[in-house]
């Protein structure tokens, strides 16, 4: 005899939540600072209906359910559409949580967001779930924003090391700190995430927006901070659109060139740095230089490695990235039939043979305050003696560089 689960109340209710009934987004003020003037809203999910359903439990029940893409879309558009039907003024800065690796946004299907991009200056919010779970779509969604005309946000900033790691791919126009930040004094961890933060903002001009704003003391740390933009019970509770908000001028949209399917790190530099021919003992010593770097960064980088092939995977080497994914966000190793797990927090993307990265010879450690890359291309003949083999090189510190060579790295990992 088949026994069937049956399902509780509890899980019903998720479903349908899910599925995007008795969504209702409610407005929370977005103030300049340190004056407090309301300049635009963020639209957040609730269920008012729903007694008890809070949005984190509701997603992960789409994430389990596969109902992800669907609930993404249920949200965009419900926050759009609420925007629409309220106080607003032309221009004004509406933000709008997303998924990082849902489908892309069809903006034929969601005529709500059409309407509101013409009419707001909206941002998307990257949530910090899941953001080096599938680079490959990450950096898809990013790419499609950007092409509709939209700015990005970077969402709990300080609450995973994730996020951090990828402010140089993703170039958010706002930096949204965690409200444990803003609400506490700094301990180590929180203290370099600070100084990461404030050295993005240096470097681009993206503006530092601190959520959980409730005192004066939290005032008070988030100006320390340089945040020019606030969030938090201090200002208001979250609720409808009623009041129209003050003009708000936002940063400049970040200016991402787009890369081709098969670019490779080494075409990307070889043209802005002249390489040199390095034998391979060089090349060796070289690359376990940049492997250091990545071992001593005070904030934990990425790291990136193309090996070329399976075979090349020494007991060194992976006694050398083992030591290095038990601190950093993201170690991955690309090669010729190179597994997708490596085990003990190894990831692995196997190349194609057509794939020009299987030539190359790349470590890439990208961090908030580490940039460094050795790239290189072997030029000896197949059968040329390990002594013998010869590699056109550059090495490289320039942080643009470096991103851009992460970012064709990245493109080529999936889930």
């Amino acid at each position: 005899m088949r026994h069937h689960r049956t399902r509780g109340p509890m899980t019903d209710q998720l479903t349908a939540a899910a599925a995007g009934v008795g969504l209702e987004p409610s407005f929370q003020q977005v103030v300049s600072l340190p004056d407090g003037a309301v300049v635009g809203y963020e639209a957040l999910a609730r269920w008012p209906g729903m007694d008890g359903l809070g949005p984190l439990e509701v997603f992960a029940h789409a994430k389990r359910t596969c109902q992800l893409d669907a609930l993404d879309r249920h949200c965009i558009h419900s926050a759009a559409r609420g925007a629409l039907d309220g106080a607003w003024r032309p221009g004004m800065l509406l933000l709008i949580n997303c998924e990082p690796t849902t489908s892309n946004i069809d903006m034929e299907v969601t005529s709500a967001l059409a309407t509101a991009a013409s009419a707001f200056d909206v941002v998307f919010e990257f949530t910090e779930r899941g953001l080096l779970t599938n680079p490959r779509a990450l950096l898809g969604k990013v790419a499609s924003l950007r092409a509709h005309g939209f700015k990005i946000a970077m969402d709990d900033l300080g609450a995973h090391s994730d996020s951090l790691a990828l402010l140089d791919i993703i170039q958010p126009e706002f930096l949204k700190l965690d409200l444990n930040l803003v609400q506490r004094q700094p301990d180590r961890v929180q203290a370099r995430t600070i100084a990461g933060v404030i050295a993005h903002h240096e470097r681009t001009g993206a503006v530092i927006v601190a959520e959980g704003i409730e005192t004066e003391e939290h005032l008070e740390q988030a100006l320390a901070y340089g945040a020019t933009l606030g969030q938090g019970y201090r200002f208001g509770r979250p609720g409808a659109l009623t009041h129209a908000p003050d003009a708000f001028i936002g940063p400049s949209h970040a200016s991402i060139v787009p890369l081709a399917d098969d670019a490779s790190t080494f075409a990307l530099v070889r043209d802005r740095l002249r390489p040199r021919t390095v034998r391979f003992d060089t090349l060796h010593e070289l690359s376990r230089h940049i492997e250091r770097l990545a071992t001593t960064a005070e904030s934990p980088p990425m790291v990136l490695a193309t090996v070329q092939d399976q075979s090349k995977l020494s007991d060194a080497t992976m006694r050398t990235y083992t030591k290095l994914a038990r601190r950093a966000p993201l170690v991955a190793m690309f090669g010729a039939n190179v597994p997708d797990d490596l085990g003990n927090g190894l990831r692995g993307v196997h190349l194609a043979a057509s794939d020009p990265l299987v030539h190359e010879w790349t470590i890439l450690v990208l961090g908030p305050d580490i940039a460094a890359g050795l790239i290189a291309r072997e030029v000896s003949p197949p059968g040329t003696p390990q002594a013998d083999r010869r590699f056109d090189m550059v090495i490289t510190f320039d942080r643009s560089l470096v991103t851009l060579g992460a970012r064709c790295l990245l493109s080529r990992l999936a889930a």
